[in-house]
């Protein structure tokens, strides 16, 4: 009995101590909530669109294949969107879903390591 309290005990320990943890996170949407896609201005390259204190969704319009990442570096966290080549004369839409812990202080987007700012910025 004493083992199986012990057990609990410790992975209930452990699941508190993970929930405290960053929980920053970047993903291509395949389905773009409605409310989303309302919102986006099909002339920006690139859009932000906040929704709170945990969930953004960054727009970016490109003409191949991106490949993402993300950097934290104190209250600044760095969006990496490299485009490996831009062959094709046809500009896709990419919807990602940032997810993150806390609001940063700044937002920067780098595009094949050069910084491009944001056209648009919606807060909802």
């Amino acid at each position: 009995m004493r083992k199986i309290v012990l057990i609990l005990f410790v992975s209930i320990l452990l699941t508190a101590c993970n929930s405290n943890k960053s929980e920053l996170s970047i993903s291509e949407l395949e389905v773009v909530p409605d409310k989303v896609q309302d919102a986006i201005d099909s002339e920006s390259r690139l859009q932000l669109i906040n929704e709170g204190e945990k969930t953004a969704y960054v727009v970016f319009q490109s003409k191949g294949k991106v490949i993402t990442g993300l950097e934290e570096q104190g209250d600044t966290l760095k969006i990496k969107l490299n485009v490996p080549k831009e062959d094709d004369d046809v500009v896709i839409q990419h919807v990602y879903k940032l997810t993150f812990n806390g609001k940063p202080k700044e937002l920067l987007v780098l595009v094949n390591e050069e910084t491009i700012p944001f056209d648009v910025v919606i807060i909802n």
